[in-house]
């Protein structure tokens, strides 16, 4: 409950109430496919215009501004999991995981709060691959695709109020903790051991999601074509944020996979070779 009343502090600050709020498509701040995309868009060319102008500058030092964005994100993310499960541990101790991930009022008003903070989020989360450019690192495709399409992803989800979206998000948002403080421990000069976790934890976190989003999708389909297929019940959910969510989340578990394979077995075939030599 405090961490409750401190949410209801900031939206206080802003001059709303934390109760009585409702995402409304179209009215809410960036509840638009217009707004989605027109950001998409000034996200990629700040991407890629900014990686053309700094190849004529030298890379800049940020490593105080990284400190803070990678601890600031790695808390929000972990009170954001808090208030989460202040929502979600009495719905699944009285009605069970079946009714948390796809009965109608398994979307409530306190948790599509959440949901929305959660996207605003991925906004913020853009600053990650700004401060790469800025730096003259690389921003492999898998960085830039995954930032700009999670946003979209939750976008959608929000639009076509999916019960399940609680598990991806959650645990997207304990993998932040993690990795969001692995990048802290990094911007300070930290040697952590851990680096190959932070990937494998990723993936894990896919395959699971996938699990869950697969099954509530499939349940929405069959339930809604009335398909002569044994099926549990029906699902909260539009058609076009099932089949998005399971796309999107199927191209990141083989994307994160191939770069695991890739980055870990260049990593053991080079100690290999020192050793032959």
């Amino acid at each position: 409950m405090y961490l409750d009343s401190i949410l209801q502090a900031c939206m206080a600050a802003v001059g709303k109430d934390k109760d009585s709020w409702r995402y409304t498509s179209g009215s809410t701040v960036a509840s638009t496919w217009s707004f989605v995309l027109t950001g998409t868009m000034i996200y990629l060319i700040l991407v890629f215009g900014g990686k053309a102008v700094m190849k004529n500058f030298k890379p800049l030092e940020l490593n105080a501004y990284t400190q803070f964005h990678n601890i600031y994100l790695s808390v929000i993310s972990g009170l954001l999991l808090a208030l989460f499960f202040e929502q979600l541990l009495p719905n699944l101790s009285q009605h069970g995981l079946f009714w948390s991930i796809c009965d109608r009022d398994a979307w409530t008003q306190k948790l599509e709060l959440l949901y929305y903070i959660n996207y605003m989020i991925k906004w913020i989360e853009f600053i990650d691959t700004f401060l790469l450019v800025l730096k003259k690192k690389k921003t492999p495709f898998l960085h830039v695709y995954h930032h700009s399409m999670t946003m979209i992803l939750c976008f959608t989800q929000l639009e076509g109020t999916t019960s399940v979206s609680w598990v991806p998000v959650t645990i997207n948002l304990l993998v932040h903790v993690i990795m969001y403080y692995y990048y802290y421990l990094t911007a300070i000069g930290v040697r952590v051991w851990w680096k190959k976790l932070v990937t494998a934890v990723q993936i894990i976190q896919f395959v699971i999601d996938l699990g869950f989003v697969y099954f509530c999708s499939y349940n929405v389909f069959v339930d809604n074509y009335k398909v002569n297929l044994p099926y549990v019940g029906s699902c909260r959910g539009s058609e076009f944020a099932a089949i998005f969510g399971c796309l999107l989340l199927s191209s990141y578990l083989l994307l994160f996979v191939n770069f695991f394979v890739n980055t870990y077995k260049r990593s053991v075939n080079a100690v290999r070779g020192k050793k032959n030599n």
